[in-house]
């Protein structure tokens, strides 16, 4: 018996030493200096968010796939539930390329087809040929986001006028990114958070984290889900790596090169923003409920300054929460710090 137990202790320590990665929940760690950044611009870039009030709560630099800089400000700590805002959308996103891995939908299928019974009395052509490819892109063609009036989402959203013919013109849409979550659960039978828990969360050792649903029981999708910096960084590892996670690829094969290329251009900006200006960064054009970026990159991002991006030139990950409506100030000096620390 004794035996054994050692040789079940000798075969363990063989296995984490094959693959250390495999058993451990957090990322590996390793230091600015080891990793090739300079910890100067770091905090060159912390000092400047400082200088323009920028309230920072968390930042964690990921890079050759090490946790290389972490830290927490304004009260915030490595255990800490953080708002993601409209990061969530990535992960909405995400569940719609598993879906379609398994053959459940496809991208052009039309939204009226799952919900027959919740149609308004007259379907208009455009509502008619509104597709998923469209709800991931934020060209669903409706003038105006779809208010939410009762306890039926889903009907609110059909009620609202496509006025511009669908998969033409970027228009940012919240409402539409909660129906993707509502096709997931119409498809699977399963809360779009339950259904990524076993696909996405377990694989990436994602843990006590929570979704806000709606009254229908249905996760929002375009908001509402609280995760740790960790949590995001390790996401965004997971798209820096083509969606391979511990050797294995856990996102479907060619999703993330299709989910983080540019799908569609957006000339009228980000609503609320005005037109963008030569060069700003939510004129890169706009992917799989994510935002392209400058200098090759992406990003997933939220409001008041929840970020991830992904820079696959610098094979970096960059998280960040924040609780700031100076987001695009937040963004360039990004650029102006943290990007030429990354050498």
């Amino acid at each position: 018996m004794k035996n054994s137990i050692y040789i079940l202790i000798f075969a363990a320590c063989l296995l984490l030493a094959v693959n250390p990665v495999m058993a451990r929940e957090e990322l590996p760690r390793s230091t600015p200096e080891n990793e090739n950044i300079s910890l100067e611009g770091i905090q060159d870039y912390l000092n400047a968010l400082k200088d323009n009030q920028i309230e920072i709560h968390s930042l964690m630099i990921v890079r050759n796939g090490k946790v290389a800089y972490e830290e927490w400000f304004n009260g915030a700590s490595p255990d800490s539930l953080h708002v993601m805002n409209s990061v969530s959308k990535t992960f909405t996103a995400t569940a719609i390329g598993f879906a379609v891995e398994e053959g459940l939908i496809g991208l052009e299928d039309k939204v009226i087809s799952f919900f027959p019974d919740q149609l308004p009395d007259t379907l208009s052509p455009y509502l008619a040929q509104l597709r998923i490819w469209d709800l991931l892109t934020m060209s669903v063609g409706q003038a105006k986001e779809p208010v939410r009036t009762g306890d039926n989402w889903i009907k609110d959203f059909f009620a609202t006028p496509i006025t511009i013919e669908p998969g033409t013109h970027f228009y940012y849409n919240s409402m539409g990114s909660f129906m993707l979550s509502a096709i997931i659960q119409k498809v699977t039978g399963r809360m779009l958070f339950d259904y990524l828990t076993p696909r996405l969360f377990e694989p990436l050792h994602i843990h006590n984290i929570y979704w806000e649903k709606n009254s229908q029981g249905m996760n929002v999708g375009g908001w509402g889900l609280f995760i740790k910096t960790e949590d995001m960084a390790k996401f965004g590892l997971l798209y820096l790596q083509n969606g391979v996670w511990e050797g294995k690829q856990l996102l479907p094969k060619g999703w993330v090169e299709q989910a983080s290329a540019l799908q569609i251009e957006n000339p009228a900006g980000y609503p609320g923003d005005g037109a963008p200006k030569p060069g700003d960064d939510w004129a890169q054009g706009y992917c799989f409920q994510m935002w392209r970026c400058k200098h090759n990159a992406y990003r997933m991002d939220g409001a008041l300054g929840q970020f991830v991006f992904i820079l696959p030139e610098k094979n970096t990950v960059i998280a960040i929460t924040s609780n700031t409506q100076n987001t695009g100030t937040e963004i360039s000096l990004l650029w102006d710090y943290l990007l030429p620390a990354l050498k």
